[in-house]
Formats: C-alpha cells, sequence, structure tokens
C-alpha cells in the first residue's frame, strides 16, 4: 500500500531533505511550507500520516495539530527544535502521536513512520465505519452524504452549517471558542470573522429547532463558546 504523507515544514532545506528521503521509501509525499497551507491540503486531500514542525507561519504547529485531530484520527509526528518537555507535553496532550527533536537522524524518522503507518492501518482494518448517527429527539446525521433529518424530515444546510455541525458532534462535550470554530472552518487565522461564527450557529440552531434556553443540541457556554450534548441513541 502506497502511504500519502503531508509534511509541514517551513525550513526548506530540512524539508527537502525528509521529503526526498520519504519519497526514495516510496511514500507520496504532499509538502507544505506554511501551517494554513498545511490545514489546507489536509482538508483538500486524504492523508495517512502527517508530519508538523512547530514553529510556522500563518499558523503555528500546535493550533494545526488540533485542527487536525479534530478532523481525523490519523497519525501526526511533531518534529521540532523546540525540545523543552513542556512543549513535547503540549503537543502529545493536544493530539500529536509522536515527537521528534530535531536534529533528527533520517533512520529514526523512517522507522518511526514506519511504526505508526502499521498501527494506522490496523486501525483502519478493524474500524467500523459509521455511515450515520442517531440521536435522542428525532436528529440523525448521515456523515457521508453530509445531510441531517430532523423528525423524518430532511433539513437543507448549507456546507459551513454541516462542517459547523460536524465538528461539534464528532467531539462531544468539548468547548469551542468562536475563533477555534471560526479558524477550523473558515481557514482563516485572524479573529475578525467571530460574527460569521455566530450567524452560522443561530441558522444552525433554527434548523435544528434547537432553543437556546433549553438546548437539545448545541449549548452556548457563556463566555466560551458553543459544545454539542446531543444524546446518541
Amino acid at each position: 500500500m502506497k502511504a500519502r504523507l503531508l509534511l509541514v515544514e517551513d525550513d526548506p532545506e530540512i524539508a527537502r531533505v525528509v521529503r526526498d528521503m520519504l519519497s526514495r521509501e516510496g511514500y507520496e509525499v504532499t509538502w507544505a511550507t506554511t501551517g494554513l497551507e498545511g490545514w489546507e491540503d489536509f482538508q483538500a486531500n486524504g492523508y495517512d500520516l502527517v508530519l508538523i514542525d512547530l514553529m510556522l507561519p500563518e499558523m503555528d504547529g500546535f493550533t494545526l495539530c488540533k485542527n487536525i485531530r479534530w478532523k481525523s484520527d490519523v497519525p501526526m509526528i511533531i518534529i521540532s527544535a523546540r525540545k523543552e518537555d513542556e512543549d513535547k507535553i503540549e503537543g502529545l496532550h493536544i493530539g500529536a502521536d509522536d515527537y521528534l527533536a530535531k536534529p533528527f537522524s533520517l533512520a529514526e524518522l523512517k522507522a518511526r513512520v514506519e511504526s505508526h503507518l502499521r498501527r494506522w492501518w490496523r486501525y483502519l482494518g478493524v474500524q467500523h465505519k459509521v455511515q450515520k448517527t442517531e440521536y435522542l429527539n428525532g436528529l440523525i446525521i448521515y456523515w457521508e452524504q453530509q445531510k441531517i433529518v430532523l423528525n423524518d424530515c430532511e433539513m437543507s444546510l448549507t456546507s459551513k452549517e454541516f462542517s459547523l455541525l460536524q465538528l461539534l458532534a464528532q467531539n462531544p462535550g468539548r468547548i469551542f471558542s468562536k475563533s477555534e470554530l471560526y479558524q477550523h472552518i473558515w481557514n482563516q487565522a485572524d479573529a475578525e470573522g467571530l460574527h460569521t461564527v455566530t450567524v452560522h450557529i443561530k441558522s444552525l440552531r433554527e434548523k435544528l429547532s434547537d432553543p437556546v434556553k433549553a438546548p437539545l443540541f448545541i449549548q452556548t457556554v457563556w463566555g466560551k463558546g458553543y459544545q454539542f450534548i446531543g444524546e446518541p441513541l
């Protein structure tokens, strides 16, 4: 099986050496030079493993790791010159599977990539791919078709509304700030679009018949953001 890897590294010398080594090993490697470019590449294509530097322009490596982990269980390896224990702990805490400090040997990187890919393919082999999830109060989310049914009626959602619902529902109980939602869904690293998030959440609630004061699916956590509270059947 030919694995597809995403390398997010702004140092061209390191990136070329790593990319060339992995390509020689038979991997298909996409190289992104900024965190935002890496996030856009990840959303546009399917990857089997991601290699991420921490000190990236436009979107730092920690933020990129969080965005990817909210969306996918794909293996992530941090490769960084930052050797402090705090950075390693934070990287692993937000969802990275491994942390390799620069400078590192290509042989060690190759071995770690192979190890994580073996685990990933085993996971995919036994994973039951859920096509839909049913919740109390009549909500059904069809993940592949990107549609929802509420009380036996199909509801029309925009792509951004479905992406918001998907992110919240696939991370139940986690509170997302408006800036995190804007950054994740609209691919923007700044906070100028927070009103856009508010408008889309309001529209999504209306389509879900979900009152703010007694929510069934999306709860406002005042001063913090939003979380999904729907109960699966």
